[in-house]
C-alpha cells in the first residue's frame, strides 16, 4: 500500500517501525503509547521527538510529569542523543510540570489552562511541530473526580490536534484497559502498546499497534529491542514470498561435495539443512562454507548457539581453516549466545537486525535445534520461518545445522524445517567393525541434478575430503574395513601382476627357443640349399667341361680338319 494515498504521517526514525506503519505516527494527531512500567514509553518517546527535531527539521516540547529534564538526557545521552545541544540551538524544549499529590487539594471542579498555557508558550517559543506528553496519568494522580478527568483528557487531545500538533503521549496501561483511565485509547488516532512479558524466566519485549485511523497497517506483536543502538522494531512477520533467485553457484569450500552437484555448488540465496548427530562434522562443514566465502572476499556471519569464537577459531583449525586472517579484515563476524539468554522473538530480533547491520552474503546458525528447549515447536518454526524468509529475501546464503538425535527410522528434524530448505545434506555416524565412521549424504538438492551416493567424510589437518562409495562383497565399506578391502584388493592386484610377469617370462622364454630352433633350421636349410647349388653347378660345369672334351678329342680324331666335324 502506498502511504501517499492516505493520512499523512510523520517519520519516527526508529528503525522498522516506520516501514511497519508505511510511514511512521498520524501527522498532526494524537499517538498513544501504552504499556506497564520498563516496557520503553518513555524512550520510543524520545527517540520520536530526538530524530524529529535532528532528522526531520520538526522542533519538539518534551513535557515530563515525573521524571527531571537532566535525567532524561542522562539517560538518552548512551545512545547519541544530544539533547542539551538540541536544547541550545533552539530545537528542542522540554517542561518539567511536577504534581506532588500531598500538595493539592481538590475543590470543585478544575481544568488544564495552566497546563495549556506553559505549553502554547513552548510549543510557539521554538515553532515546535512535535509534542511529547510523559506520563498522562501523573497528571491526574492527584483528582478522583473521573467525569472531570475523562472530559479534561479529551479536551486535551483536541487542543493539541487543533494546533496541529504531532504528538506522542505515554500512559501507564490500566486493569482490563489498555490505560487506567480506559478512555485515551478511544481519542487516539492512533494507539500503540509495548509490552514486557517474562516466560520460563526469559523476558520479551513486543509491541503491537493496537489502532491506527484512516491507513492499513500491521496487527501482529512484533519484538523490539532496547540496547546501545536505541529502540529499533522488526516488522519480520509481514515477510512473504518475494524471494530473490540466483543462478549463480556458490562453491562450498569442499570440492568433493561440489562434485555431487550438476554445476558445482549450490544456487546463491539457497538455504541449505545440515542434519546429523552429535559428531558427525556439522559445524566442520559449515565453517568451510564460511571460508570458502571469506577468501572469496564475501561477508559471513557465523551465529554460535553452543560454542564461543575464540574456540570456533582453534577448533576449525585444526581441519585446515584459519579463520584469523578474515575476522581481523571484518570479513567473518561470530556471534555467540546461549538460546536461553534471550527469548525467541529477541533472538531473532538481534539476528536479523545483525545481519542488516553487517550485510554479509552467508549466514550460518548452528545449531537451530538448540533452540527447541526455549518454547514449543510451533514457536520455533515460526521464528525460523521468518529467519529463513528474511534471508530469502535478502539475496543472502544461509546454513542452518540441526541435531539429530537418531538416525534410525524416519528422517526428519525437530523444528519440521526440511521442507523450507532448497538443500538438505544429511551427516551419518555409522558403527562397524568396532569404529565409527562419517558418512555424507545429499538428500535434497532443489533446481540441480545431484549424486545419490553415499560419500564418506573424511576430516584432517588438510582439511574435509569425501570418499566415493567403495563396495566390498558384504555392500559399502568405510574406515578401517575399507582399509583393510582395499589392501586385500592391492594385495590381489600385486599377485596377479606378478603372475603375469611370469608367465609372460615363460612364453619368452618358449618363444626364443623356438626362434634359435627356427634360426637352426633355416641355417641348415640355407646350407643345403648352398649344397645343392654347389652341386647343381659342379654338375653343369661337368658337362659343359665333358662337351668341350668329347670336341677336342673328336677334332683330334680327325686330324684337326674341323669342317669334317660340321
Amino acid at each position: 500500500m502506498d502511504s501517499s494515498s492516505g493520512i499523512a504521517k510523520s517519520l519516527t526514525g526508529i528503525e522498522g517501525f516506520d516501514d511497519l506503519t508505511l510511514g511512521g505516527v498520524p501527522s498532526g494527531r494524537p499517538t498513544l503509547v501504552c504499556g506497564s512500567a520498563g516496557c520503553g514509553k518513555t524512550l520510543f518517546a524520545t527517540t520520536f521527538l530526538v530524530h524529529g527535531a535532528r532528522d526531520y527539521d520538526e522542533p519538539g516540547v518534551f513535557v515530563t510529569f515525573e521524571e527531571q529534564p537532566a535525567d532524561i538526557a542522562a539517560n538518552v545521552a548512551s545512545l547519541g542523543f544530544d539533547v542539551g545541544g538540541l536544547i541550545d540551538r533552539d530545537l528542542l524544549a522540554m517542561e518539567h510540570i511536577a504534581i506532588d499529590p500531598s500538595e493539592v487539594a481538590e475543590i470543585g471542579d478544575f481544568d488544564l489552562e495552566g497546563i495549556f498555557l506553559r505549553l502554547e508558550l513552548a510549543i510557539d517559543a521554538i515553532g515546535a511541530k512535535r509534542v511529547v506528553l510523559d506520563t498522562i496519568e501523573s497528571l491526574f494522580s492527584a483528582f478522583t473526580n473521573q467525569a472531570v478527568l475523562r472530559a479534561e483528557i479529551r479536551r486535551l487531545f483536541d487542543w493539541l490536534k487543533n494546533k496541529g500538533m504531532t504528538t506522542v503521549i505515554t500512559a501507564e496501561r490500566g486493569d482490563g484497559t489498555l490505560t487506567r483511565q480506559g478512555l485515551e485509547e478511544y481519542v487516539s488516532d492512533c494507539v500503540i502498546l509495548l509490552d514486557h512479558r517474562v516466560h520460563n524466566q526469559i523476558s520479551t519485549r513486543r509491541m503491537r499497534i493496537v489502532k491506527y485511523r484512516g491507513t492499513a497497517h500491521g496487527t501482529n506483536e512484533y519484538p523490539f529491542l532496547i540496547d546501545q543502538d536505541g529502540f529499533s522494531v522488526l516488522p519480520v512477520s509481514s515477510l512473504g514470498l518475494d524471494h530473490r533467485v540466483f543462478d549463480e553457484r556458490v562453491p562450498s569450500g569442499v570440492a568433493d561435495l561440489d562434485d555431487m552437484i550438476v554445476g558445482g555448488g549450490f544456487h546463491r540465496g539457497s538455504s541449505i539443512l545440515v542434519s546429523g548427530v552429535a559428531g558427525s562434522g556439522k559445524s566442520s562443514l559449515s565453517a568451510s562454507f564460511v571460508h570458502a566465502a571469506a577468501v572469496r572476499g564475501e561477508r559471513a556471519i557465523y551465529f554460535s548457539f553452543e560454542e564461543a569464537p575464540g574456540q570456533i577459531v582453534r577448533n576449525m583449525a585444526s581441519i585446515g581453516l584459519d579463520f584469523a586472517p578474515y575476522v581481523d579484515r571484518g570479513l567473518i563476524r561470530f556471534v555467540s549466545a546461549r538460546p536461553t539468554f534471550y527469548s525467541l522473538e529477541m533472538h531473532l530480533a538481534i539476528m536479523l537486525r545483525e545481519v542488516q547491520k553487517f550485510d554479509p552474503q552467508l549466514v550460518v546458525l548452528d545449531p537451530i535445534s538448540a533452540f527447541m528447549e526455549s518454547g514449543d515447536r510451533l514457536e520455533v518454526q515460526s521464528m525460523l520461518l521468518r529467519m529463513v524468509d528474511f534471508l530469502k529475501t535478502s539475496g543472502i546464503s544461509s546454513m542452518f545445522t540441526h541435531l539429530m538425535h537418531s538416525q534410525e527410522g524416519a528422517i526428519v528434524t525437530d523444528a519440521g524445517l526440511s521442507s523450507l530448505m532448497d538443500g538438505w545434506i544429511l551427516m551419518l555416524n555409522r558403527e562397524a567393525n568396532g569404529e565409527f565412521n562419517r558418512e555424507l549424504y545429499l538428500l535434497k538438492a532443489r533446481g540441480t541434478a545431484h549424486s545419490n551416493q553415499v560419500r564418506e567424510f573424511v576430516m584432517s589437518s588438510s582439511g574435509i575430503r569425501l570418499l566415493p562409495p567403495y563396495l566390498g562383497e558384504t555392500g559399502a565399506l568405510t574406515g578401517s574395513a575399507r582399509r583393510f578391502e582395499e589392501a586385500k584388493t592391492r594385495r590381489a592386484e600385486v599377485a596377479r601382476l606378478a603372475e603375469v610377469e611370469r608367465s609372460k617370462a615363460m612364453i619368452e622364454t618358449r618363444r626364443r627357443k623356438a626362434q634359435a630352433q627356427i634360426e637352426a633350421l633355416q641355417a641348415e636349410l640355407d646350407a643345403d640349399e648352398k649344397e645343392l647349388a654347389r652341386v647343381s653347378k659342379a654338375e653343369t660345369d661337368y658337362l659343359r667341361q665333358a662337351a668341350t672334351d668329347a670336341y677336342e678329342m673328336d677334332v683330334s680324331r680327325s686330324g684337326g680338319n674341323r669342317s669334317r666335324l660340321k
